[in-house]
């Protein structure tokens, strides 16, 4: 045993996320982002990605998803400024749909002032933008008021859905338990119709990503997803403009 400490020389560098720093705030209930996440920005050099979970009730209502917004800034402030976030996203599709794009941002900016922010239902409207889509297909796992919330906020935005579709789950649990093999089927069910352009698979805790290729290829459109064009309209707006093999046409286009 020694009683000297030997003091090392060190330098210092620009950390992780050289190229950009994104910080995701994720439902205390989703289970699968961070692993869908995982599989895209781990193809990104010198991309960090920090997550910070904030509160939320399992059943999901238009209620429980208003309830959000007391914590969104609590959540946000677990992001450290000091990391210089290039964008935040609050990862809850619904949770924005039901809060208000516009007030979930101010919420995030309320801590992190110069951040760009973005959440799902604005992230599906960029992507629909840059794909040139406005005939859409809705396919989500929520209760009928909810999905008939986001039918009209879509609506609103100038998107027209030809056609709906849910799972009609009220539980965030079962959600994430839905099979990808039923996600496909609804897709390829749904995206097969003449009279849309494209499919929206909404919600963060479906397990969407992995199923956009093949159902791509089968019904000739493109098909979106809450996480994907969460991931897509982050790096967008953080300048990155990677085309990502085999995470569908939306990662080919950049932002309009």
């Amino acid at each position: 045993m020694t009683d000297h400490v030997e003091k090392l020389e060190f330098a210092t560098d620009d950390g992780l996320g050289a190229r950009a720093r994104l910080g995701l705030i994720v439902l205390q209930t989703d289970q699968t982002i961070e692993h869908e996440f995982a599989g895209i920005f781990g193809m990104q050099d010198d991309v960090a990605l920090y997550a910070a979970r904030i509160p939320n009730a399992m059943e999901v209502s238009p209620d429980t998803l208003r309830q959000m917004a007391i914590d969104l800034p609590h959540t946000a402030g677990l992001l450290p400024e000091e990391f210089d976030f290039d964008v935040v996203g609050y990862a809850c599709t619904s949770g924005a749909t039901m809060i208000g794009e516009e007030q979930v941002s101010a919420l995030i900016r309320d801590v992190h002032p110069n951040v760009k922010t973005t959440n799902p239902i604005s992230a599906c409207k960029a992507a629909l933008t840059a794909l040139g889509v406005k005939r859409i297909a809705l396919v989500t796992p929520y209760p009928v008021d909810v999905t008939m919330e986001m039918q009209a906020n879509l609506q609103a935005a100038g998107f027209e859905t030809t056609a709906v579709a849910t799972f009609d789950q009220s539980d965030d649990f079962t959600v994430a338990r839905i099979s990808a093999d039923s996600i496909l089927r609804a897709v390829i069910q749904i995206g097969t119709r003449a009279d849309c352009d494209g499919v929206f698979v909404s919600c963060t805790s479906l397990r969407a990503m992995q199923v956009i290729h093949e159902a791509e290829a089968v019904i000739g459109k493109p098909v979106i997803a809450s996480n994907q064009v969460l991931a897509w309209h982050m790096m967008r707006l953080a300048g990155l403009d990677e085309d990502l093999n085999r995470a569908g046409m939306l990662f080919s286009k950049p932002l309009i």
